[in-house]
């Protein structure tokens, strides 16, 4: 029952409803600990309770740039919940944060699943589907949802009573990349509704791969390595849990940074970065 900090998506990090992955995307950070497979927690209700007991001597200081007013669980740190829900007792899990005074649940999703659309949380669950150039999107995450119908989601999702965010993550360079992300851009512009627009916040987190994820995918044929994996604009990282990480070099990225943020700013201004790293 570890919960630990989160710091930027979230304030905390739930203990795991589910761990593993029932789709197969290139870039996917948990593939690189379960490539197969997906395990569900029996102990919903345990998991609850040690939510409950957490939130009443948690100290996350508020308002912060997670929530203004309550405490936030990631509940979806090691799968697309999303995705799973049908293997969950989401009911019971999503009525525990609609109901609870202190703490919100929050999870990324790139699925769209319409049987959350019968539930009402009252903006206690914050749906954020992550969203990445058409292009891109085909190529290194098959059988999700598309792109259109994520953006479409979001109208949707607040209209069911969800707070919904955008997740721009991971944010992949290549060739015309930043013509990619405009168009992108255009289209959440156009799709999402102008009396919501000002609700819509975003995370922003550029890519990072994973050495043994990289050679599983070469082993597998999985496509995109050589957008995923770019030695000559990358550098070395170990993780906090010991992986041999790769990501763009920080000098670079910084550029890169600068470069995503001012077309994003052009485009959509209403859509507020959260974070961006």
């Amino acid at each position: 029952m570890v919960i630990r900090p989160s710091g930027r998506s979230t304030d905390y990090i739930s203990p795991s409803f589910g761990f593993g992955c029932l789709y197969n995307c290139s870039y996917c950070y948990l593939k690189r600990h379960k490539p197969e497979g997906l395990d569900i927690a029996t102990n919903t209700v345990d998991i609850l309770t040690a939510i409950d007991h957490h939130s009443w001597f948690a100290d996350a200081e508020k308002p912060n740039q997670t929530h203004e007013q309550y405490i936030t669980y990631d509940i979806s740190c090691n799968e697309d919940f999303a995705l799973h829900a049908k293997q969950h007792e989401w009911q019971k899990i999503f009525g525990f944060f609609r109901d609870h005074s202190r703490a919100m649940a929050s999870f990324a999703t790139k699925y769209v699943n319409p049987a959350l659309l019968t539930f009402d949380p009252k903006q206690k669950v914050r749906v954020r589907f992550s969203l990445m150039p058409i292009e891109y999107s085909l190529m290194l995450e098959p059988n999700t949802s598309n792109i259109w119908h994520r953006i479409y989601a979001i109208n949707d999702f607040i209209e069911a009573g969800y707070d919904v965010h955008i997740n721009f993550s991971p944010v992949i360079v290549g060739k015309d990349w930043l013509d990619k992300y405009r168009l992108l851009f255009a289209m959440v512009d156009t799709v999402v509704k102008p009396e919501y627009k000002d609700r819509v916040k975003a995370e922003v987190i550029f890519m990072t791969h994973n050495e043994q994820k990289h050679k599983y995918n070469l082993k597998h044929n999985l496509p995109g390595e050589d957008l995923l994996w770019v030695p000559q604009v990358q550098e070395s990282k170990v993780s906090q849990y010991g992986g041999t990480n790769i990501r763009y070099k920080h000098d670079v990225k910084a550029e890169y940074i600068r470069q995503w943020t001012a077309v994003h700013d052009e485009v959509i201004p209403w859509n507020t970065i959260r974070y961006i790293f």
